[in-house]
């Protein structure tokens, strides 16, 4: 069979994404972080909506540079996870684009969740995919949830009509078994880097300051975990004063970032121990852009390792929001 070559787009609520793959591989991959203003912790729908609509065509342009060659099919996000009710304005822009770009060349435009291409771009980067079911978690910005995904039985096939192609469609079944009661470490992290003063999204420059601190403060209460479930506001507004007390007082606080990325990082490890003790594997695979940490990796997989458990972290790139792992999920519905 000939080349096959898939666009896919991701306009999620921290990032605009487009890519294009062929056979399992990536042929470009562009991203642009939605701009938010300094002080800010995030986009309204409206605005972050607003943004992915200027930003599709100047990155469409960009990919059509790199990449001049035929488009067989588009694959879009939908939606954040493929559950009822679950919705988000910002995937709308995605779909009307992938729709558009679809109609007009005449070629198959499937979507799937967010959360999917979260997994799909992580188990991409492994040579060897796991089988039946397997644990995975999602941490990223607005999610923090330990899975139990179950694969489901596809067969790649033609589709009669545009109405159909532009339905949903799912590659996974996923039960969430443990996580927050209410925000996630994503935003735990980014109100803290605002409450420092830097730009949003904050993870990335966290960080870089937990791993170059010298040492660690003793300030903050670990974060409780009963039954692979967590409550993290109060973590969150232990940070805050901190940050906000050092900053008056003029002493560092890349210690205290530090402290944060241990006690969460061990969270973690026993939010996993825990989700996974009636489960029959002993690997989960890590998502979201949280996960790229290389703080929290370096971390979760020693410690996991000492019981007996592999923790999968693809290279950060495939950990982030991107399109690589919707683009993906379209190529192997469409063609296998």
């Amino acid at each position: 069979m000939t080349e096959k070559y898939v666009l896919g787009l991701d306009t999620s609520n921290y990032k605009t994404s487009v890519a294009i793959v062929s056979g399992g591989k990536i042929v470009a991959d562009l991203r642009r972080f939605l701009t938010v203003k300094e002080g800010q912790r995030g986009l309204r729908q409206s605005e972050a909506l607003f943004q992915h609509v200027q930003n599709l065509p100047e990155l469409l342009a960009l990919l059509r540079q790199r990449y001049d060659g035929s488009i067989d099919a588009v694959a879009y996000s939908t939606r954040p996870r493929a559950v009822d009710g679950s919705y988000m304005p910002c995937f709308t822009a995605g779909r009307s684009c992938a729709v558009s770009i679809g109609s007009a060349l005449d070629v198959p435009t499937v979507g799937f969740s967010h959360q999917e291409g979260h997994m799909e771009a992580v188990l991409s980067a492994f040579a060897e995919r796991p089988e039946g079911e397997f644990a995975a978690c999602h941490f990223s910005g607005g999610t923090c949830e330990l899975l139990k995904i179950t694969q489901k039985e596809h067969k790649p096939g033609d589709f009669a009509s545009f109405e159909e192609l532009c339905g949903e469609r799912s590659f996974y079944e996923i039960e969430i078994t443990g996580g927050t009661k209410d925000i996630s470490y994503g935003q735990v992290l980014d109100r803290a880097g605002v409450a420092m003063g830097l730009p949003f999204p904050c993870g990335q420059a966290l960080d870089d300051i937990a791993l170059s601190a010298a040492y660690s403060t003793d300030m903050l209460t670990g974060i409780k975990v009963t039954d692979a479930a967590m409550h993290l506001s109060g973590f969150d507004t232990q940070i805050r004063n901190r940050v906000s007390a050092l900053q008056e007082s003029g002493e560092p606080v890349e210690p205290l970032i530090r402290e944060a990325f241990e006690k969460i990082s061990e969270s973690m490890i026993r939010m996993i121990l825990q989700g996974m003790e009636k489960a029959e594997t002993d690997r989960i695979y890590m998502s979201g852009g949280v996960s790229s940490s290389r703080f929290i990796r370096e971390t979760i997989t020693e410690r996991l390792r000492e019981k007996g458990i592999r923790a999968y972290f693809a290279g950060g790139d495939l950990s982030s929001d991107n399109a690589i792992g919707t683009a993906l999920l379209g190529s192997r519905l469409l063609w296998d």
